[in-house]
Parts: structure tokens; sequence; C-alpha cells
């Protein structure tokens, strides 16, 4: 099982995530080590591609307490580690009108750390209010199902 390091909760507020993919992130021993410690922030976090590479943006991993001269930019841009068939994939999805590559999640797996991003679609202001009026009955639905006992 993946331990979870951060996820970006807002995507999934924001957007109709159509398909996810897993990406390798390269990174210095201090970010790594903050990562370790859950001092990343990936919220208004976005992918670009170029076509050969894709980036992550906006991914705010604090700097490590200990690590004085090695430490990098908090914010600063990051390569992700893709296949150059996904990558392609993403650059020719995110030229139709509407589509974003966003981050989901920050994971270890294996002592690697790894990234979680999907396809996504934006969602329109009627969308997010008919997910959360869906939120809010399942939520009644299980209260109800839950005073019955």
């Amino acid at each position: 099982m993946p331990k979870i390091a951060a996820q970006n909760k807002k995507a999934y507020h924001d957007y109709f995530v159509e398909e996810k993919y897993e990406a390798g992130i390269s990174l210095a021993g201090t970010e790594v080590k903050s990562i370790r410690q859950g001092a990343v922030n990936l919220k208004d976090s976005y992918c670009q591609t170029n076509g050969k590479e894709i980036f992550i943006h906006g991914m705010h991993i604090s700097p490590y307490e200990k690590g004085n001269i090695f430490n990098k930019d908090p914010l600063r841009e990051r390569k992700l580690l893709m296949h150059k068939k996904e990558i392609l994939k993403l650059f020719n999805e995110v030229k139709k009108d509407g589509y974003s590559i966003i981050p989901l999640s920050v994971y270890f797996k294996n002592a690697r750390v790894k990234v979680e991003i999907g396809l996504c679609k934006g969602k329109k202001l009627y969308d997010k209010r008919e997910s959360a009026a869906k939120r809010d009955a399942r939520r009644e639905i299980e209260r109800k199902m839950g005073d019955g006992r």
C-alpha cells in the first residue's frame, strides 16, 4: 500500500478526472526529506508538456529545516518522468478544448516518490453545484441508515 504524502482534493472539485497516470518526479535529496515529513502542497499546481517532456508547476515543497545550502526553491518547476508515448498522448489531448493535466496526489511507492496526474476537463459552476448536491444527498442517506440500527 503506497504511503500518501499529499492529495489535491480541490482538483476533484474543479475538474472531471477522465484518466489517471502515474509518474516519477525528479527531486533533490532535501525535497524528498521534506515530502517524507508531509511538507508538500498541491493546491493550484498544474502540469505542462511540450511534446517531449512534462513539468509540474506550482507544487510547493517546503524547505527542509536541516537542509541549509542544499535547499532548492520551494516553487521551482520539476520534471516528471513518464514514457514518451504517454507524454505524446497527453500533449495531443491537452491541445483539445478544455483539457488540463492536474496533479492529484503525491505518494511513496517502494521508497520512490510518485505523482498521480489526471487528464482533467474543467467543471462549470452548475456541475460543481450538482456534485455538491449529490455528495450532500449521499451523506444524508448514510446518516439515515445509521439512525435505523
